[in-house]
């Protein structure tokens, strides 16, 4: 590989990779993908093979939420889920500092059903708030009010209270409000972020979809890693796993 000279160096210890859709970190093992389906690849051993270093496999939304917690708008809370906002929408919990991962890969959020009766999804299933608010749901809702194919969302924004650019914005963000009040009534989490392309503003956008019931109130913030989350928390991981795996080899 071109950069396996870049690994070579003595600090080097390891190699974190995040990846789209539903991982087995414990087993490294990529289960499903949606827009990206690297399931019928041993990426893991593959990888691990060139650079002749380990390699720890996780999903790209665990990453960027480890980031966000050490380092980002997360920092000081222990009990945080996100929302990654992109193509399609994925999610990450994370409780008394540690993510969740249930048998293998708990915590997609964007999977989420929003609309039993709604458009069908990559999972198989129907109504998920991925095929309502993210980024591919965005495009197909500015394509159907006749808007051009480039209407960025911050035009939509700054024309919030006018159609069809509320109208958008609504059938945009009242779906994603819905799962967010889903989730809070599961976990209770301290924050929720929204990260990824449009987390920013998918956060400036549920000012206008508050929650519906006092039950479910949540603090809710933008990220601020932005594309660096993912990177900084795959470090970040392999850092933890030497220093665990330090302190097991000095205990001996």
């Amino acid at each position: 590989m071109l950069f396996r000279s870049q690994l070579d160096g003595k600090f080097v210890i390891g190699m974190g990779v995040g990846v789209p859709g539903r991982v087995d970190a414990a087993n490294r093992r990529v289960l499903s993908g949606g827009f990206l389906d690297l399931s019928d690849l041993a990426l893991a051993e593959r990888l691990q093979s060139e650079i002749g270093k380990p390699v720890l496999l996780d999903s790209d939304c665990n990453m960027a939420l480890t980031a966000e917690i050490a380092v980002g708008a997360a920092r000081g809370h222990c009990d945080v889920a996100m929302f990654t906002i992109g193509t399609g929408i994925g999610g990450a919990i994370a409780l008394d500092g540690l993510i969740v991962r249930g048998r293998s890969s708990a915590g997609q959020l964007g999977h989420l059903t929003v609309d039993i009766a709604g458009r069908p999804c990559a999972c198989g299933r129907y109504g998920c708030v991925e095929t309502t608010s993210s980024g591919t749901a965005l495009g197909r809702l500015v394509k159907e009010a006749g808007l051009p194919a480039d209407t960025r969302i911050e035009t939509l924004l700054a024309n919030r209270q006018e159609n069809p650019a509320k109208q958008i914005i609504n059938a945009w963000i009242i779906p994603l409000r819905a799962a967010i009040d889903s989730l809070v009534a599961v976990v209770d989490p301290e924050l929720v972020l929204l990260g990824g392309g449009l987390g920013r503003a998918a956060y400036e956008a549920l000012s206008l979809a508050p929650a519906v019931s006092p039950w479910y109130q949540c603090s809710v913030a933008s990220a601020v890693l932005g594309d660096e989350a993912g990177v900084i928390g795959s470090a970040l991981s392999v850092l933890n796993i030497d220093r665990k795996s330090t302190r097991l080899n000095s205990s001996h």
